[in-house]
């Protein structure tokens, strides 16, 4: 749910308690639109402020994270270092329902005097704001400047008096007395969803809460919505958090009836809530922007690979002409002494067909016989060695392909940044990525274990995580006797079944053909082949990319692909 005015209340009692006649000590805008202002108090000593103007996750609430500050800062920061370095903070308001803080300042003005300066943070929908505001109750300046138009967006420009936004024309929720609002309820239409009457009649209402209050149908709003209003009104808001599958989903002031298959984790503060929740949602996004990209270069170099080939396999089939030349020019040698320059072709019999038929050969005019027999002879050199070029470089971007779709695999098995850091340096190494210039040298990513599982009948068993671990798990880790098994001619991950104390039984070899299956590019439900072999029948060729393997001696299994089985 956004930051609504209930969730903007609790925090606002929280920064009064923790931040009372706090001292701004440093200012910073790590990122465009994020502020942290480092204060200092009595109370809770140092502690950083953040306040984010994105729309979506506008916020404000104290923070442990650290940021880095970039080398040149923007303009509103400088300008808010230049008013409010040094100054206190002495107070919080928030308009009664709205989405609205006021931090009062004690500043100092450019002659070095007292004065009194505010910061309006406006919360509301896209148009998040952060305004400074003069003791004349001039806009000094704002994050967001506003032009003066025809529309009923008002003006913020500096030099501007400040005028607060328009409230929403419906009624607050939590203005309207029980009394007023049981009258309302029954006058509603009963055709129309509780929950969507609530929305569209009254402010301050979330369409969680809505949902929430119209959990029992019509006949029980009236006693949710007194319930509602009481905990808000006693200050007994407890910050909660909605996960799904241990995934952030979005945070409450209370326990929320509505999401019961879902865990609720509570905070101690709201603060502590809003900073995990957001540190852990921006680290989720930051990992799919970070995956996306890779899989683009990827992606990108797959597509610009299979062109090529594809124009390769073109050229190869025009070399197929090659011995229509060679008969040419043996044609043109052995009728040579019947030839003379000038003529545009002759017939001969063509002693390469069993029925020897009379064959017309095309000659230059311009070449004697001599030069037409060279011409063709060098037609056919040049077709024979394309060919044989064309067949190398086309197996040669079989193989690549085939790297770039395990990497694919990779990306698409990656849960978290370490497998990210670890692919993009892969990728980096095999040249698919550029080292970035005068960039400093990347510090050495921390090894990795492979995945570990133990079959029904207790086998260990080791599965390479990338294309890199599956070169260290098969020629470093594994002993030459263990068990090795990949799916067969698809991407997927090195699977190896320790042997150290003796043979691995049926059951565990089928449970590994299961794993080579689940850690592949196979469809889930999917019957794969899977090829097992001892790791000393798996060789790596000279110059392979990382992960590519040959084997031999190998027998075929196969495994069930259950991706949710095995990779939760």
């Amino acid at each position: 749910m956004p930051l609504d005015a209930v969730m903007l209340t609790a925090l606002r009692r929280e920064l009064e308690k923790e931040l009372s006649c706090a001292k701004i000590d440093r200012i910073g805008m790590p990122e465009r639109d994020l502020l942290i202002l480092s204060v200092r108090s009595r109370q809770s000593g140092n502690r950083k402020l953040l306040i984010s103007l994105r729309p979506g996750s506008a916020r404000i609430h104290l923070t442990e994270q650290s940021f880095e500050n970039p080398a040149q800062p923007p303009m509103f920061c400088m300008l808010l270092r230049k008013h409010l370095l040094g100054a206190r903070i002495t107070g919080f308001e928030q308009p009664e329902g709205e989405r609205l803080l006021i931090l009062t300042l004690d500043a100092s003005d450019e002659l070095n005097y007292h004065a009194e300066k505010k910061l309006y943070l406006e919360l509301m929908g896209k148009s998040v704001n952060l305004i400074l505001v003069d003791t004349e109750g001039r806009v000094v300046d704002c994050f967001r400047r506003q032009e003066p138009s025809d529309s009923a967006r008002r003006a913020l420009l500096p030099g501007l008096f400040y005028a607060l936004p328009q409230s929403q024309p419906k009624p607050s929720f939590f203005r309207t007395d029980a009394e007023t609002f049981a009258d309302m309820a029954r006058r509603a239409p009963r055709d129309e969803a509780p929950d969507k009457w609530l929305l569209d009649t009254f402010g301050g209402l979330s369409p969680a809460l809505c949902r929430e209050l119209a959990l029992a149908g019509w006949e029980g709003v009236e006693a949710q919505a007194d319930r509602l209003r009481a905990v808000v009104q006693s200050g007994d808001l407890r910050p909660v958090m909605l996960l799904e599958d241990g995934v952030p989903k979005d945070y409450f002031f209370m326990p929320m009836r509505q999401y019961g298959a879902f865990e609720q984790t509570e905070y101690p503060t709201f603060s502590a809530l809003l900073d995990d929740f957001y540190a852990r949602r921006d680290r989720q996004e930051n990992m799919r922007r970070r995956a996306a990209e890779l899989s683009r270069t990827a992606t990108t170099a797959l597509s610009r690979l299979r062109r090529k080939t594809a124009a390769r396999e073109q050229e190869l089939l025009a070399t197929e002409k090659r011995e229509d030349y060679r008969r040419r020019g043996d044609l043109i040698t052995a009728n040579i002494y019947r030839l003379s320059r000038g003529m545009d072709s002759f017939e001969a019999v063509d002693y390469y067909d069993e029925s020897c038929p009379t064959v017309t050969v095309a000659l230059d005019p311009r070449k004697t016989p001599q030069q037409n027999a060279a011409a063709s002879y060098k037609l056919y050199n040049k077709a024979k060695t394309a060919n044989r070029v064309l067949t190398e470089l086309i197996a040669e971007a079989r193989e690549e392909e085939s790297y770039l779709e395990s990497v694919l695999h990779e990306l698409a098995l990656a849960g978290n940044e370490a497998d990210l850091a670890a692919i993009r340096s892969e990728l980096t190494s095999t040249g698919y990525l550029r080292q970035k210039t005068g960039a400093k040298r990347s510090k050495k990513l921390p090894q990795r274990e492979p995945l570990r599982f133990t079959s029904p009948t207790g086998a260990e068993i080791l599965v390479g995580r990338s294309n890199v671990q599956n070169d260290e798990l098969t020629f470093r880790i594994a002993h030459r006797g263990d068990l090795w098994l990949h799916v067969q001619k698809l991407p997927g991950s090195h699977v190896i079944v320790l042997q150290r104390e003796g043979e691995a039984d049926e059951e565990s070899v089928r449970f590994a053909a299961d794993l080579a299956a689940a850690f592949s590019s196979a469809a889930d439900g999917e019957r794969v082949a899977v090829d097992c072999t001892l790791v000393r029948n798996v060789k790596k060729p000279a110059g392979a990319k990382p992960g590519r393997v040959v084997y031999s001696d190998y027998k075929t299994l196969v495994g069930r692909c259950d991706h949710k089985r095995y990779r939760s």
